[in-house]
């Protein structure tokens, strides 16, 4: 699950780096972009590289003092056993659609390069992340990582270059570029500040307290290690993360004309039409790969919630550690099903990110927080925190409740104010509800 916390500095920054820098980037921001401009990714890559910031200087230190196998193990030694369930029994769901965003991903990559159908390459991408899944832990996915890192940036950098040459040079393809390509901050009222703080949340406060995000930092050698891979990876994501948007700038700018029936497949069929094989080879299989690394951790991620903080607690008896291992790679499986469903359902990866992010910031940003820097905070606050933010947002999302903000930016208020509350209506010592 850890890697047996001994990655260096290389393979650290590298793994956190792979984090998010997948289908979303590249497929996802690269069409929002061509459609809204910056304004439209403001969520990623810029939300993402956030999130590694913040972690990087509020959240990692404390938490890898602490030395828990999973994030639920923080919510034990924070505010007790029934904290813990109800924590790891939020956050698995909201990796369903983040697997699911990368075997579309996958699909989509398949259809460019063959005569396969996004269901068909659906289904043949959960299987083979799932075999190697299987195969390999932390330690694996690591390392492959940093190799991965290496091989697209390679790829996105040759690909900017050529198409940016071929369109004219650089200067043309941003001299082409529309107006509101280049906005980063929005129209002066509410509405549009409240939308635009509401995109940077999405993923730069909502990922904050995801299990994949701990597991590939607390995998570092030591805090220090952790908290410079961080920093080492927000500014990679920030950097490399702006490639493939302007990769699609240059792509409008050389083939104006050229807008195929899914959005999200401009970068793939530009490449397959417009490059040479070797460039083909670069690009699809370092995307390939980088996908395939996400896929995996994420899968990894809710099967250890899973199997050490909502099955194992059932036992009474002391778990073995291959019992552990089946364990966990009967819950792996059962992700991957529902992923695949889900996928089926839904096949807008920008949408799938983000809706995944939505549910962890509205219900357990506030708990993880004021667990670790308010001494007051007790477990009844942290109940009240979970349950009151996530049903604010589901009210708010299926409009029973109307609210002139995001949906997920009021119940994030509402579970701040449920955390207060619960604590000064019932406080109790942390420690004597651990058990």
């Amino acid at each position: 699950m850890l890697a047996g916390r001994r990655l260096p500095l290389f393979l650290s920054a590298s793994a956190l780096f792979a984090t998010w820098f997948g289908s979303e980037t590249i497929f996802g921001a690269s069409s929002e972009y061509l459609e809204h401009g910056l304004l439209g990714v403001m969520e990623d890559p810029f939300g993402g590289a956030l999130c590694l910031l913040l972690f990087g200087l509020f959240f990692v230190k404390p938490i890898y003092a602490m030395q828990a196998r999973t994030l639920g193990d923080v919510f034990l030694q924070l505010f007790g056993k029934r904290v813990a369930l109800y924590a790891s029994i939020f956050m698995i769901p909201a990796y369903f659609g983040f697997i699911a965003a990368q075997l579309v991903a996958f699909g989509l990559i398949l259809g460019a390069v063959s005569d396969v159908s996004i269901e068909t390459g659906v289904v043949i991408s959960a299987a083979v992340v799932l075999f190697y899944t299987f195969l390999g832990g932390m330690w694996a996915i690591s390392v492959t990582d940093f190799v991965q890192t290496i091989v697209i940036v390679v790829g996105l950098l040759w690909l900017a270059l050529t198409l940016s040459q071929e369109a004219g040079g650089v200067t043309r393809v941003l001299n082409q570029a529309p107006a509101s390509s280049f906005t980063f901050f929005p129209e002066q009222n509410f509405g549009a500040w409240m939308e635009y703080l509401g995109a940077w949340a999405i993923l730069g406060l909502g990922s904050i307290p995801s299990q994949d995000i701990y597991q590939r930092s607390m995998a570092a050698k030591s805090s220090k290690i952790a908290q410079k891979s961080l920093f080492l990876a927000a500014g990679f994501y920030l950097t490399i993360g702006l490639l493939p948007l302007f990769i699609a700038l240059s792509a409008k700018t050389l083939y104006p004309n050229s807008t195929p029936e899914n959005a999200q497949m401009l970068l793939p069929e530009l490449v397959m039409h417009h490059s040479s094989l070797p460039l083909q080879i670069v690009f699809f299989g370092a995307l390939l790969s980088a996908i395939m690394s996400t896929t995996s951790s994420s899968m990894l991620a809710p099967a250890a919630l899973l199997t050490e903080n909502i099955i194992k607690p059932w036992r009474k008896r002391t778990w073995t550690e291959k019992q552990m291992l089946v364990v966990l790679r009967v819950c792996l499986a059962a992700i991957a099903v529902i992923s695949v469903l889900l996928a089926f359902w839904k096949t807008n990866i920008y949408s799938l990110i983000g809706e995944a992010s939505m549910l962890l910031l509205v219900s357990l940003l506030v708990p993880l927080t004021a667990g670790l820097y308010w001494k007051k905070a007790s477990p009844a606050g942290a109940k009240g925190s979970l349950f009151g933010g996530m049903v604010a947002y589901l009210l708010f999302y299926f409009d029973l409740v109307y609210m002139p903000v995001p949906h997920h930016l009021a119940a994030l208020l509402f579970s701040a104010a449920a955390m207060i509350a619960g604590s000064v209506a019932y406080p109790k010592a942390i420690h004597e509800n651990i058990s």
